[in-house]
């Protein structure tokens, strides 16, 4: 125990002295230019098309397994198109904001709002998208002016081990470290007194995250999960439904904060969605251990995954696996995708946040039933709306509130770059991507400036009889 306790010792110290590092560096060039900004974006993507084969080797042994199609579609790119996005709007990004003065009171003066840099900003990275979920914040952390600190979680040790050994290359350490999770790390990680403090993970970290940040009364962006639902509508092509949710439900294995947790459709129709699965998946993925199928991302989570199966089935439910052969591989941790109907109401499957290749169905004969259970629940990180009916599709976006829509699709808003993505509730606060983005790594400082006469003078005391006619006009 005193070894451990002196490690933890070293690593708070070595935290605390790499902060000081970058924000000596902030305090001495506090407002970098436009071309520095964009010189570090650059450089930022200069590294992934240089890293991007190792990118995907690393991030695979990570998880056993890991398509390298679905990272380079999934990670590399978005982060790279993402970077091309920011150039093009930094410039207007960056422009002070004229605002209105109120020219009875303030003649002849003026109000700017500028977009200044926070300072150091902290950025806790999950294993799921991790390449994704740190060089995307870092591209609007850097448009922001700031420099960054990153940790990588535990389950990302070959990547985090890459990214420690080459970005130095790219970007000096007072710019933007990384950290590994060799235990206690992230708690200690997110007790620095950081200037902004950003959190992809699972609810109940990210209070214990918000908890620690709190002390030095640091602001949190927290992009947390939930049970995101699809909701087919009867209008919809069940087939095309079929098709697009499928895809992003066994995308990286179901492993995604935004994919669909769950699907209701009407009752009629689960029976057809069910025959398009059986069709549809094993084309897709022809077997278990097909290299575009990935892995379950360690033991703890691949176990947790078949016990939510087996209690499902033990109470009545029908578990489908959709491809042929074993339902599962104890060696490579993989789990076929499977289908699940009529699940009981309080069984795991309907009650936790599933992040695996299980799809539980729900039917409904009122659309109102669908609305009132998800309402009932806590607030998704998106729905899912499937309808050609727009007033159908306004209905669901007006009643049930989420941090993100897709309509006809799922996933997809996330890959919006001019759209902001955040949670709502316990799905998270605050949002990146987008102008938003921009602004959340950004102090929107509000400035006055004061017009060369004021009139405010003739309101000075001693007060008379012409401060009490200005009075009389100003409130009359």
């Amino acid at each position: 125990m005193p070894d451990v306790a002196n490690n933890m010792e070293l690593k708070h110290a070595e935290l605390a002295a790499a902060l000081a590092l970058q924000r000596a560096a902030c305090l001495a060039h506090p407002a970098p230019t436009l071309a520095e900004r964009k010189r570090d974006l650059q450089t930022l993507q200069r590294y992934l098309r240089d890293h991007k084969q190792a990118l995907c080797a690393a991030i695979s042994a990570d998880y056993g397994n890991r398509s390298h199609h679905e990272t380079l579609l999934a990670e590399i790119f978005p982060a790279i198109d993402g970077i091309d996005h920011v150039l093009k709007k930094l410039k207007k990004w960056m422009t002070p904001q004229r605002r209105s003065v109120d020219w009875r009171n303030f003649p002849g003066a003026r109000n700017r709002v500028l977009p200044q840099p926070l300072g150091v900003v902290g950025v806790i990275v999950p294993w799921n998208f991790p390449v994704n979920l740190s060089l995307v914040p870092l591209t609007y952390i850097f448009a922001a002016g700031n420099r960054a600190m990153v940790k990588m979680s535990e389950n990302s040790r070959h990547l985090a081990r890459l990214l420690m050994e080459t970005m130095p290359a790219y970007f000096p350490p007072e710019k933007l470290q990384f950290v590994d999770e060799t235990g206690g790390v992230g708690m200690a990680f997110s007790q620095l007194p950081f200037d902004h403090l950003l959190f992809t993970g699972s609810g109940q970290t990210g209070r214990a995250v918000m908890a620690a940040a709190a002390r030095n009364l640091c602001p949190v962006t927290l992009e947390l999960g939930g049970k995101a639902p699809a909701i087919v509508c009867a209008d919809f092509d069940v087939r095309t439904a079929a098709e697009r949710i499928l895809f992003v439900k066994y995308l990286n294995a179901g492993q995604i904060c935004t994919s669909v947790d769950h699907a209701w459709l009407p009752e009629a129709a689960i029976a057809a969605f069910v025959e398009h699965a059986r069709r549809i998946v094993p084309t897709r993925y022809p077997r278990l251990d097909t290299p575009d199928y990935t892995s379950i991302i360690d033991e703890a989570a691949f176990e947790r995954l078949l016990q939510a199966l087996d209690e499902a089935r033990e109470r009545g439910a029908q578990v489908i696996s959709l491809l042929p052969g074993p339902a599962y591989d104890r060696a490579t941790r993989k789990i076929a995708p499977h289908i699940v109907l009529d699940a009981p109401e309080d069984c795991l499957l309907l009650t936790r946040e599933i992040f695996g290749p299980i799809l539980p169905l729900r039917g409904y004969a009122k659309l109102e039933t669908v609305v009132a259970s998800i309402n009932g629940g806590p607030r998704p990180l998106a729905i899912y709306p499937f309808s050609n009916d727009k007033q159908t599709v306004q209905m669901l976006i007006d009643t049930v509130m989420s941090g993100g829509v897709s309509v006809n699709d799922a996933l997809f808003h996330v890959g919006q770059h001019d759209l902001p993505f955040g949670g709502v509730g316990e799905s998270g606060m605050g949002h990146y991507h987008g102008v938003e983005g921009f602004h959340t790594f950004s102090k929107l400082r509000p400035v006055f400036y004061q017009a060369r006469y004021s009139p405010l003078t003739l309101l000075r005391p001693p007060y008379g009889k012409l401060a009490s006619r200005v009075l009389n006009f100003l409130t009359r």
